[in-house]
């Protein structure tokens, strides 16, 4: 593992989880170094030997997904390591080894751990407006016969409530009036846009559902260059991957 990774500390017994960041890998700029992406321009021998990379450091195996800013979940189980990529924002497994993951840059992602199953989201703006931690927290909790009370939730790095400028359509996605917005989850700017705040509104969401143990979603991938892939900054990047697995 990279010692600029991301690793969360999990209170759930057996869970493991891993975040990359831009370092670690073999690509050259504008991908440089660890991108994970198969799909925004870098040479596809060389991301294959990132995506080696990140797998050794989980010692599990990875399962990635087309991701849509939708809410559809996925089960995973071993057969999908032998199937296309299935188009999905979110997926939940029981089976030990085998690794939930997300794509990321500047989205947040959203790791969740039960007693004996993991899950994984994808939640930009849309993906959360439309439901999907709802619809993870759901299937989670169906799997491992628990209440959303007894999850355990990590959020990643993404854009940052000071980066993350949006128009009214996002407020409306969410249900808010932005004459009526909350400054701590919609700040407003003079040019009649707004700040959002999304690690936030993803508390409110997990709060909402009733999952109250939540850690993360402290980094900025907008303002720490260095450290992120950020597809709002530059357009054209690389992507990281966070990933949870039972161990």
């Amino acid at each position: 593992m990279h010692p600029d990774w991301l690793r969360a500390e999990w209170r759930t017994p057996g869970v493991a989880s891993l975040m990359s960041t831009r370092s670690g890998g073999g690509s050259v700029a504008p991908w440089d170094s660890m991108n994970l992406g198969v799909a925004v321009g870098d040479d596809p021998r060389q991301v294959a030997r990132n995506r080696a990379r990140f797998e050794q450091a989980l010692g599990a195996a990875p399962v990635f997904m087309k991701q849509v800013h939708g809410t559809r979940v996925l089960t995973l189980t071993y057969e999908h390591l032998a199937l296309p990529m299935q188009e999905a924002d979110a997926c939940i497994t029981s089976e030990p080894g085998l690794a939930c993951t997300v794509q990321v840059a500047d989205c947040l992602p959203v790791l969740l751990a039960a007693p004996g199953a993991v899950g994984a989201a994808h939640a930009g703006w849309r993906g959360l407006a439309g439901g999907v931690i709802d619809a993870t927290v759901q299937r989670l909790c169906e799997a491992a016969a628990c209440e959303p009370a007894q999850l355990e939730c990590w959020l990643g790095a993404c854009i940052g409530p000071d980066s993350f400028e949006v128009g009214a359509d996002v407020l409306e996605g969410f249900g808010v009036q932005p004459a009526a917005a909350d400054p701590l989850r919609f700040k407003p700017l003079p040019h009649g846009k707004w700040l959002a705040n999304l690690p936030l509104l993803a508390r409110d969401r997990l709060a909402a559902l009733g999952v109250t143990r939540v850690s993360g979603g402290s980094w900025c991938t907008v303002q720490d260059r260095s450290r992120f892939f950020s597809f709002r900054r530059e357009r054209v990047t690389g992507r990281m991957a966070a990933s949870i697995w039972l161990c």
